[in-house]
């Protein structure tokens, strides 16, 4: 299977502070990878390189078969409509409605008629599960669940071909976080005929384990296990299952 995403002797430092340290590893197309680890163990800064906001210290990073190191800003900002992005509190733009909401890179990026932008929200916001009554409300009228709904259907409206996940789950309710983990996974169903690849950047080990196809542990800057999901479960590394236990 080919690889969406590899990292090579990925380094990156901040001064004398190693963030990354010798990262080379690959995410699978068309899979559901989870990147977990403890607050500070590099995972936000991981997904900066990936998006190319940040570039490394030394290594090479080929994203979709690109060098990143190759794009220069403009190519950066093209290259980057591949990638959909649901942020940790969904970053809604809290004046206008869920609608409009979703609405807003279809006006921004295509050419699309307003009848066909229309016709699309709608199909996107069925997607997500989210009810017609709640379409026309600011985000502020919406549940927590509901925003993230809202944050998904906005990111694959470009039709990306990876979708980028920072902490889907933080801050919902045990039933909120199921239901947008479930999303997380019938999102990469329905979209699995065209390979879409999935990154979750999580701390949340029970959501993980049930959606993800591979997980990664990072800790300090570096890679303690990358595994299948069964593996992941059955690793004897003091460090997982001091995670595992919590």
């Amino acid at each position: 299977m080919a690889d969406a995403i590899t990292f090579t002797h990925v380094v990156k430092k901040y001064g004398d502070a190693t963030v990354l340290n010798d990262l080379t590893f690959g995410i699978p197309q068309g899979k559901i990878t989870t990147i977990l680890g403890f607050s500070g163990a590099g995972k936000s800064t991981l997904m900066k390189h990936i998006l190319g906001l940040t570039r490394p210290t030394s290594g090479k990073i080929v994203s979709l078969g690109k060098d990143m190191s190759e794009l220069d800003e403009l190519g950066l900002r093209e290259f980057r409509r591949n990638f959909g992005m649901v942020f940790q509190y969904a970053a809604l733009f809290d004046f206008l409605s869920a609608f409009e909401n979703v609405a807003f890179p279809l006006r921004e990026f295509t050419k699309l008629k307003e009848s066909e932008i229309k016709k699309k929200v709608e199909s996107l916001m069925q997607a997500v599960e989210l009810v017609p009554e709640s379409w026309h409300r600011l985000p502020s009228e919406l549940s927590g669940g509901m925003r993230k709904r809202v944050g998904l259907a906005r990111a694959l409206a470009l039709e990306p071909r990876i979708m980028l996940y920072d902490e889907p789950t933080s801050g919902l309710d045990p039933i909120s976080t199921q239901v947008v983990s479930d999303l997380i996974a019938s999102t990469a169903a329905k979209n699995q005929d065209r390979k879409l690849t999935s990154l979750v950047i999580s701390h949340d080990v029970r959501a993980s384990l049930r959606i993800s196809d591979h997980i990664m542990f990072l800790e300090r800057g570096q890679i303690v296990e990358y595994s299948t999901v069964e593996g992941f479960k059955n690793s004897q590394n003091p460090i997982i299952r001091r995670f595992l236990e919590l």
